[in-house]
C-alpha cells in the first residue's frame, strides 16, 4: 500500500470522488500543513492553524498507479484558486499535494507542469507540492460525510 494526500478544498467532495477508485483502499479526511499539533475543525477554520484540510488517500499501486490518483486530484477542483473553492474561502482551503516520496513529487511537478502548459486554465496553477506532514485525523462526523448522509457531491 502507499500513501497520498491532497487539500482541495472543503474534503467532503474530494473525499467522495477518491473513494469511487478502483485500486483506493482507504480514505480518511484531517488536517496537514500547519503549525499546530492536533487541531481541531473550529481551529482549522479559524486560519490561525496554518493546516489544509486535506484527504488521506491509501492506494494499492498495483490496481492503481499515482499518476492515475492525481488525475482524480487535478479533475476535482480547480487548481488556479488561492485559498478558496467555490464559496469556500480561507488558507485551509488551498489547494496542495503532499508527498510521501521523491517519486511522488517528481511526478507531481511534472503533473502540474503539464496541466499548466495544456492551456486549460488561463490563470495559473496555484498548487503546492510539499513534503508530507504530520496528518491529523478529522473529527469522526467529518469521515465520509457525503456518503453518511445519502449525498452524491456536494458543490465541486
Amino acid at each position: 500500500m502507499e500513501k497520498a494526500a491532497f487539500g482541495a478544498g472543503c474534503f467532503w467532495g474530494v473525499e467522495a470522488a477518491f473513494r469511487k477508485l478502483k485500486g483506493v483502499q482507504s480514505t480518511a479526511v484531517g488536517y496537514m500543513g500547519g503549525h499546530t499539533d492536533n487541531p481541531t475543525y473550529k481551529e482549522v477554520c479559524s486560519d490561525e492553524s496554518g493546516h489544509a484540510e486535506v484527504v488521506l488517500v491509501e492506494f494499492d499501486p498495483a490496481q492503481i498507479s499515482y499518476e492515475d490518483i492525481l488525475k482524480t486530484f487535478w479533475s476535482c477542483h480547480n487548481p488556479t484558486e488561492v485559498n478558496r473553492q467555490g464559496p469556500d474561502e480561507g488558507t485551509q482551503y488551498r489547494t496542495a499535494i503532499f508527498t510521501y516520496s521523491d517519486e511522488q513529487a517528481e511526478q507531481a511537478e511534472r503533473a502540474k507542469k503539464a496541466l499548466a502548459d495544456s492551456g486549460k486554465y488561463k490563470k495559473p496553477i496555484a498548487t503546492s507540492v510539499e513534503p508530507a506532514q504530520t496528518f491529523y485525523i478529522a473529527e469522526d462526523y467529518h469521515q465520509q460525510y457525503l456518503e453518511k448522509r445519502g449525498l452524491a457531491s456536494c458543490h465541486i
